[in-house]
């Protein structure tokens, strides 16, 4: 006899093999055994959460001549039939195939035929979201005002495709994700009656690795057990078979990454890469690990469990880990790997995005925003109190005052200024308004907000707005040249610029000199 898959040998055939959807089986439960039975039922949630189990079900309960409780016998004649797909009064229609208007005009002239026998046919429509407008709209009438003896279960993953004149007619019934804890307790039971010795690690990273679906959770089993036939499956063969990532490995690359060992990280990375580990498994394993570290530095001891899943011993070593960073270097990590992993299902190199993304984490000073200044704030803290002196540039001379010497921030990233002017230049710097009204829009709304300063071979230097007025002059031929002849119309001999562009004016302070204000400080001295 051919082997029958995990998830098809353990399909749920009553209502109490149901787990993680107990509002919705005692719901319907309660409904046959006071016969007050709907005519129309929407059943929503992601994949693998018993929809169409728990509509086969209640197609057998309905029908079944010995209800047991609300729950069918599984050994009448109709259940039998139900049961092995030869029932005629059971429908079972998949909406991806069979989407079109003519499709369900099928369904609506059959539903004027009565059962051959029970009560009750029942249409599952699976999927029901790929129908199309029309075949939405050839059912509306029917949906609606069916004959007594037929039960509509419409099963979607995607609800919100669905039309709201189909929603109203229908009772909603919202499934859950399965929690990991409920899958684990299931494994197990079903383990044990296949025989099968599995540690519990493994069946708890299984249920994780699920993601909420109890089907999932069955089909990785089942690779797993294929792949380590006749032995004990333990925890390191399930992470074999997954390509995922022990734990364990996830503290070493913080502690690389903390320590900014950009070495130590490509290091660890070629090592689970040539352990044939699946990367994109290992961004998410690792975006989840440093999501519990930021749940240990945010929570408090006691509801820690409850947030963070994962064994005890496990725990601690996280909490240990949570002590030696800051929680806004994990949110910095934690949106640096999430925004990795909608970049790397597009792309062949997802060895090298992942690198980029490490070096990163390592190099917070490649960042401006808030979180990356923090890190870099926190990077300086650890040099000083390892008694690393961090020296200045040699480009950065101290400022005298009445004998003393100080140095301020502002005075180390100052940039030096020019030793001399050229004459021409300061006389363009000083008739900047003429230039910029002898021009037209929108070059002249692109110079209004210019910046001039000093080039290599004493050039003039634009210094532009990065986006739109850089790339009017550098990417858009002909504009740089009309600049120059208005600028040497001007100043009455030849002059080549130099354009630039800057994210952002505290840019410009920090790289650039304001020769404005320094031919405007040079006159205020020779006033003096």
């Amino acid at each position: 006899m051919s082997y029958t898959a995990l998830y098809r040998k353990f399909r749920p055939d009553r209502f109490e093999d149901v787990k993680g959807q107990e509002h919705i089986v005692t719901t319907l439960r309660n409904q046959i055994k006071s016969e007050r039975i709907g005519h129309a039922y929407l059943f929503c949630g992601t994949r693998g959460t018993g929809k169409t189990s728990i509509a086969k079900i209640f197609a057998k309960a309905v029908n079944c001549e010995n209800p047991v409780d609300g729950s069918p016998c599984r050994e009448c004649r109709i259940c039998k039939a139900i049961a092995s797909g030869a029932s005629m009064n059971v429908i079972e229609i998949d909406a991806a195939s069979n989407n079109g208007v003519d499709n369900i005009r099928e369904i609506v002239d059959e539903v004027s035929y009565s059962p051959a026998e029970g009560k009750y046919k029942v249409y599952i429509i699976d999927e029901v979201h790929m129908l199309s407008i029309g075949a939405f709209n050839a059912l509306l009438k029917t949906l609606e005002e069916p004959p007594s003896y037929v039960i509509f279960i419409l099963a979607t993953t995607e609800a919100h495709k669905i039309p709201i004149t189909i929603l109203s007619r229908c009772q909603r019934y919202d499934f859950k994700r399965i929690s990991i804890d409920t899958i684990t307790d299931r494994l197990r039971e079903l383990m044990n009656i296949e025989n099968i010795s599995v540690e519990d690690r493994a069946l708890r990273y299984i249920a994780k690795s699920a993601d909420g679906s109890f089907r999932d959770s069955l089909s990785l089993l089942d690779q797993c057990i294929a792949f380590h036939f006749g032995k004990e499956l333990t925890y390191d063969m399930v992470l074999d078979v997954l390509g995922a990532v022990d734990t364990e490995v996830f503290g070493r690359l913080l502690e690389y990454v903390l320590n900014q060992d950009v070495p130590g990280c490509i290091s660890l990375l070629e090592e689970i890469v040539m352990q044939g580990r699946e990367l994109t498994q290992f961004i998410t394993d690792f975006t989840w690990y440093l999501r519990n570290l930021l749940l240990v530095k945010t929570s408090d001891a006691d509801a820690i469990e409850d947030t963070v899943d994962m064994s005890s011993e496990n725990l601690e070593r996280l909490k240990e880990e949570a002590k030696s960073i800051e929680q806004e270097s994990v949110m910095r990590y934690i949106r640096i790997f999430s925004e990795l992993s909608g970049q790397i299902k597009y792309t062949a190199q997802k060895r090298i995005l992942i690198e980029i993304a490490l070096i990163k984490l390592c190099r917070p000073s490649m960042e401006t925003d808030s979180e990356s200044l923090l890190d870099r704030v926190r990077v300086i803290e650890d040099k000083l109190e390892k008694g690393i002196v961090q020296t200045a540039p040699a480009n950065v001379q101290p400022v005298s005052y009445q004998g003393s010497v100080q140095q301020s921030v502002s005075e180390v990233s100052r940039p030096q200024l020019p030793k001399a002017i050229p004459e021409d230049i300061k006389m363009i710097v000083n008739k900047w308004p003429s230039v910029v009204g002898e021009t037209s829009m929108p070059m002249k709304q692109y110079l209004k907000t210019a910046k001039l300063s000093l080039g290599g071979d004493n050039k003039l230097m634009i210094v532009l707005e990065d986006g739109m007025p850089s790339d009017y002059f550098l990417k858009q031929e002909g504009h740089k040249e009309v600049l120059e002849r208005i600028i040497s119309d001007i100043a009455g001999k030849e002059v080549e610029v130099d354009i630039q562009s800057i994210r952002s004016e505290q840019s410009f302070e920090q790289d650039y000199v304001d020769l404005s204000r320094v031919i405007q400080m040079e006159i205020e001295e020779d006033d003096d």
